[in-house]
């Protein structure tokens, strides 16, 4: 059974000055089953916001059809359904009446409402005075305690310190474990695989994939980091060393694989001879920051003309995922060529890890007695969390 069938949706918004109409959305069509949590993932302006509307009932399709089995709650825009001269609590019992909640069931849940949201001290404010995080904390905090079978959710997960994330993780959590439906559209990746059996890519209002929310998400980065530019592309005449090809090639020239070696071939051009040049490859997180590098370490002294530079890494520690790979050239800290997300490396699941890395160790148990001896155990694999 689905709560939500969506059925070849379009949405067309006619824009002052433009001849032709925008289509937010062409064609959409998908379900979502009862106690499913669906992700919803893609760039800025591929229709993500507009289909939340259209499933919250905010604006209507322009074609097709939405249809809902089940009670809906949805936090959807920063403070919808807040008066901005009303306080935080006299804020809860108004959204709350909007949503379809009963004045004695937000008395029954306020008090675990304001806790959940942290404004505590500030609940007799104006919420006009809140901050925008303030804003959607009460707005969340309110719509998880509604009694909804349906819960849609739009980028909510962004905001908050980190022990309101991890609340806001367990109660999605809980309210998974007790069969509701939820969607989720957000930007953060991690909380998409995190939280959904399932995830759509949307891309120039299409659903372009939909499926494992690792296989959607990993797609998505790799469409990502294609269409990104290349500020180092150009004319390669005037430098004195260029990166011409990257290569990665996993155990028995298979995929690269955590806890299998990998090799890593950089060819490069040198148009003069040159001396102390160091190569470095850096692999980046899909969130753009470092992840690890490897470094050729002492500079080299290179001949004018081709060469290559192999690095050999005997245990790739790295979990599962798409990484963006940087190469630099430097010598003396000048930068001579610059390759910024100038390749992709898929890591496969190799050796089950949990946590970030795969760390490499033996185990030795020594069991002490009274008998004849210690009975001594031996174990060359493990699972260890790295944080």
């Amino acid at each position: 059974m689905s709560d939500i069938v969506v059925d070849r949706i379009s949405k067309r918004y006619r824009i002052p000055r433009r001849r032709e109409p925008f289509w937010a959305l062409r064609g959409v069509s998908f379900e979502v089953g009862r106690g499913e949590a669906l992700g919803v993932v893609g760039a800025n302006g591929s229709g993500k916001t507009t289909l939340i509307r259209l499933l919250c009932g905010i604006t209507t399709p322009t074609e097709g059809e939405v249809r809902l089995d089940g009670r809906l709650s949805g936090l959807v825009d920063v403070g919808a359904g807040f008066h901005p001269d009303l306080t935080g609590r006299e804020n809860i019992f108004l959204n709350g009446a909007i949503l379809g909640m009963s004045h004695r069931e937000i008395e029954r849940k306020i008090g675990s409402i304001v806790e959940f949201s942290g404004i505590g001290p500030f609940q007799h404010l104006p919420v006009k005075k809140y901050s925008s995080g303030m804003y959607v904390r009460l707005g969340f905090a309110i719509a998880v305690h509604l009694d909804a079978d349906i819960l849609l959710l739009d980028e909510v997960l962004a905001v908050g310190d980190i022990e309101f994330q991890a609340r806001c993780f367990d109660r999605i959590g809980q309210l998974r474990g007790s069969g509701k439906t939820i969607v989720l559209v957000s930007h953060d990746l991690a909380a998409i695989e995190r939280l959904c059996d399932r995830a759509l890519l949307l891309a120039h209002g299409e659903v372009t994939r939909n499926g494992d929310p690792r296989a959607i998400i990993e797609a998505y980065q790799e469409e990502s980091y294609r269409a990104l530019p290349d500020p180092a592309r150009g004319s390669t005449a005037q430098r004195p060393i260029v990166a011409a090809r990257l290569t990665f090639e996993g155990h028995d020239g298979g995929p690269a694989r955590t806890g299998d070696p990998l090799t890593c071939r950089l060819a490069y051009e040198a148009n003069r001879a040159l001396g102390d040049v160091v190569f470095t490859v850096s692999f980046n997180w899909p969130s753009g920051y470092l992840c690890t590098e490897i470094s050729s370490g002492a500079g080299a002294n290179l001949e004018a003309g081709a060469g290559e530079v192999e690095f050999t890494i005997p245990l790739l520690v790295m979990q599962r995922g798409l990484y963006s790979v940087d190469v630099a050239i430097s010598r003396g800290g000048e930068r001579l060529d610059w390759r910024p997300r100038c390749s992709l490396l898929r890591v496969d699941p190799g050796r089950i890890i949990a946590g970030d890395f795969y760390q490499d160790h033996r185990c030795q148990i020594r069991q002490h007695s009274t008998g004849a001896g210690a009975n001594v155990r031996h174990s060359d694999s493990s699972v260890t969390r790295c944080n």
